[in-house]
Formats: C-alpha cells, structure tokens, sequence
C-alpha cells in the first residue's frame, strides 16, 4: 500500500545536519508515526513520504528554509522560570546552550537557554534547527488506513503517535 492522505505511516528515522553529524534517531526505541496530509511533521519530509511503501528505505535532504526556517538574529526573550517545563531542581541546572521547553498560549516550544537565573531565564525563541539543512534517513515500517478517530483527531493514535 503506498502513503497517501490519512494513512497511518510508522518509520524510524535518522536525523543528521548538513556535516553528517547525527542529531537525532529514532533506532533503539519506538518508531515514529504521523497521520499522513496532516501537517503533523514538516511538509518537505511529508511530500518525500508520499507513495512510498511499508519496507522502503531512502534519505532525503531538507532545506533549512523548509524545515525550520532561517535563523531570526536577536530572538532572545526574557521569561519566568515558571514557564519552563520540568521539576525546580532540573530547571536549575540549565546552562547555556541547552534546549529547555517553554509553555507559550500555540503549545510546548523549544528554546535555547541563553541565560539561566533564579526567577526568570533568557532564551533564543528560535527552533534549535533553526537554519539547519537537515538529511533524514528513513526506513519505513508499516503503513495503514488511519482510523475514523484519527482522522476526526488530526493525528496518529498509540506507540510512536499521539496519547490521549
């Protein structure tokens, strides 16, 4: 069955930037899964998925433009603590390039931690792929029809999807 709008696609995936070097991957755990036509992952990888099949296995190269856009000079921001996800203790081991998570009013966001303090931190708003051209190697493991509730939910449901 090859991928098209609301099919369920579950792939493990490797992430690494335009040097080679290796910035995520999915090997180890679950794999991941995504509603296809969605918009749950970016469009140039879901436009790559697209009529490939359960057991295909290819790379793909995303411009930074594409994936999380150009880096915006100046992004810093000062915020409460509070808004940072996570326990006190964790919080206040943040140092200086970390990737923390802040709570905003559109979800969970990844920032960068610029400046750690005692009540309020200052971050770099942009995505840390950010400028980044990005090369996923993918493997794909199955591919099915998404089910009513998926598709009324937006997104994959169970491992490697969304929990409700």
């Amino acid at each position: 069955m090859a991928i098209s709008k609301d099919d369920v696609v579950t792939f493990h995936y490797r992430l690494s930037n335009a040097d080679g070097q290796e910035l995520e991957s999915s090997h180890g755990g679950d794999p991941m899964a995504y509603l296809h036509g969605h918009q749950n992952i970016i469009s140039s990888l879901e436009n790559a998925m697209t009529e490939h099949r359960a057991g295909d296995v290819f790379t793909v190269t995303v411009a930074a433009a594409e994936a999380y856009g150009p880096r915006q000079e100046g992004a810093t921001q000062r915020v409460p603590i509070k808004h940072l996800v996570g326990d006190k203790k964790s919080l206040a081991r943040l140092r200086p390039g970390d990737i923390a998570t802040m709570n905003t009013e559109q979800g969970p966001r990844q920032v960068i931690v610029v400046k750690p303090g005692k009540f309020n931190i200052d971050v770099d708003t942009n995505h840390p792929l950010a400028g980044k051209d990005l090369t996923f190697d993918i493997e794909i493991q199955e591919v099915r029809e998404a089910t009513s509730e998926e598709i009324a939910h937006g997104h994959a449901h169970g491992v490697g999807g969304h929990h409700h």
